[in-house]
């Protein structure tokens, strides 16, 4: 890959003015007839107190072209797009859009310029609608209403086009609480195109979405491409961004690396350049479990109200030492089907056993003392306590192992000491609370909390979100680790590859009820995709 390339002809010249409050043509798709964007960062520095996480970043992102920007978790990516959108301030160095310095004092002021940033974690109003949470902030006024009266019809209709576009079937009026996660997503993306970006990034927004969903993104991303849109696609899923960028660009510990049209350069190569060394087999080879190998988990008849369906309900079981995949499209019932299980979702039927013994899951504590853990897919808000510290969010399922009566600080300093360690957590200080750590890093401070009780049965709901390549290679290898110890895993995800590679057996549901268990001899996607969408 390329060093940062000489500065791009078709760019405005240095101090050309950046027209940065431009006004919609009228008529027609308002982004069209907009003026492209350019940036230009220069030395860029940001410390968070003693530590730096961006270290002199210099590079460019050309007009009218979709840049994906890599990089693993803790790199500084989502750091420099939230100094570029406005979030946050660069302790030093510049960034220049169109050729002008640019100092935005907040998010708003980098919108009204046409910059938005669309948030790996939803920055959404739960208890607000879906068009007050597009709205809010940016209401429209009812014209001659002096300022102060609402014109709801219009945001209203304007809503339901933004939401048709990412296509999103719900009435503008419904609550955000009331949606599931990838449809939170949906109104991320819809909010922003509801701000007429003229520079979109986009961070790891594919995380939740099906792949109907996906493909209508990026259906969408091309259409705001063609019309002038400047893109910064960030995601690990290496796949997606070969398929959708006209280059990527790879940071490393908060310094630039490399930038090169996408075609020049492999996926492995991309892999590589994010991690500084050769990665080899992303999926460790699967043993086979063992045949005379306890049920450590078996469910029959599960009933969850709107979600999992009366006729006979869910049923299946998973042995010590197996990993044991749920596939199904966004809204086949997996993750309520679970969360049922473990007390977080009202059950009508069903019985539970564990290790042989039937018992009664009323909440995630009662699994936990009977050695089931889970772990949502939300880690923000089922899975962390982010205003929390690192040591109080690990310790906090087991505090009873640590009170003798009253806390034993050094063994709980202990235990987050050797946590850090085994699952590679990046954290400038261990006394920092939870929100301070990128999104992967995170993820990985939840599997430690959710591992710590030191659980026999596992249940892991899209552990990989939002996670890089490398620390994706980790968690795999963790998850062999954790059936090789004689545990009981089971994985949620929707990544195909994901289950093809790490499970001996996938259970595929679709509309609430399990269609089909395949073992390892008839795991392919075009298997798994038949029976999830009712086509086999």
């Amino acid at each position: 890959m390329n060093s940062p390339r000489a500065h791009d002809p078709s760019l405005p010249p240095d101090g050309a003015p950046a027209s940065l409050g431009a006004e919609p043509a009228p008529g027609g798709n308002p982004l069209r007839g907009r003026e492209a964007v350019s940036v230009r960062f220069e030395n860029v520095v940001k410390d968070f107190g003693p530590v730096q996480v961006l270290r002199g970043v210099s590079f460019e992102l050309a007009p009218r072209r979709v840049h994906g920007l890599l990089g693993e978790n803790g790199a500084g990516k989502s750091t420099l797009m939230k100094i570029l959108a406005g979030y946050e301030a660069a302790t030093a160095g510049e960034v220049r859009v169109n050729g002008e310095p640019c100092h935005f004092s907040g998010s708003r002021e980098a919108e009204a310029a046409g910059i938005v940033l669309i948030h790996q974690e939803f920055n959404l109003a739960e208890h607000l609608s879906i068009v007050q949470n597009m709205y809010l902030g940016h209401e429209k006024r009812r014209s001659g209403a002096r300022g102060w009266l609402l014109d709801e019809a219009a945001m209203r209709a304007e809503a339901r086009q933004y939401l048709a576009e990412v296509g999103l079937a719900r009435d503008p009026d419904t609550k955000v609480r009331d949606l599931i996660v990838a449809e939170k997503q949906l109104v991320e993306i819809a909010k922003a195109l509801s701000r007429r970006a003229r520079l979109l990034i986009m961070d790891e927004p594919t995380a939740t979405l099906t792949p109907s969903e996906t493909e209508r993104l990026f259906a969408l991303m091309a259409k705001l491409k063609a019309d002038g849109v400047t893109i910064v696609y960030i995601s690990h899923k290496l796949d997606e961004v070969e398929r959708v960028t006209d280059e990527v660009i790879v940071m490393r510990d908060g310094r630039f690396v490399a930038q090169s049209a996408t075609a020049d350069v492999s996926r492995r190569q991309m892999a590589n350049l994010m991690v500084g060394r050769d990665v080899l087999d992303m999926f460790p080879e699967k043993a086979p479990p063992r045949a005379d190998a306890r049920v450590a988990l078996k469910v029959e008849g599960l009933v969850v109200p709107g979600w999992v369906q009366a006729d006979g309900g869910l049923g299946f079981e998973v042995r010590a030492g197996e990993v044991l995949g749920f596939a199904g499209l966004v809204g086949a019932g997996r993750t309520e089907a679970f969360e049922a299980i473990v007390g977080l979702r009202r059950r009508t039927a069903g019985t539970i056993e564990i290790e042989g013994k039937p018992v009664t899951l009323k909440s995630p504590r009662d699994a936990m003392r009977h050695g089931l853990t889970y772990l949502s897919e939300d880690r923000k808000g089922k899975g962390l306590h982010v205003d929390l510290s690192l040591e109080d969010n690990l310790t906090l399922m087991t505090l009873e192992r640590y009170a003798r009566p009253l806390i034993d600080v050094k063994a709980c300093r202990a235990a987050l000491e050797k946590s850090v360690r085994e699952f590679g957590i990046r954290t400038g200080d261990l006394a920092s609370r939870a929100r301070m750590l990128s999104g992967g890093n995170q993820q990985k401070l939840a599997l430690a909390k959710f591992l710590h009780p030191d659980p026999r049965v596992i249940v892991l709901d899209e552990p990989t979100r939002g996670v890089d390549v490398g620390a994706k290679r980790d968690i795999y290898f963790l998850i062999h680790r954790l059936a090789a110890e004689g545990r009981a895993v089971i994985v949620i995800s929707s990544e195909l590859i994901e289950l093809i590679g790490l499970c001996h057996r996938v259970a595929v549901m679709r509309a609430g009820r399990l269609m089909a268990t395949l073992g390892m001899e008839h795991l392919t996607e075009k298997e798994l995709i038949a029976h999830a969408t009712g086509t086999q």
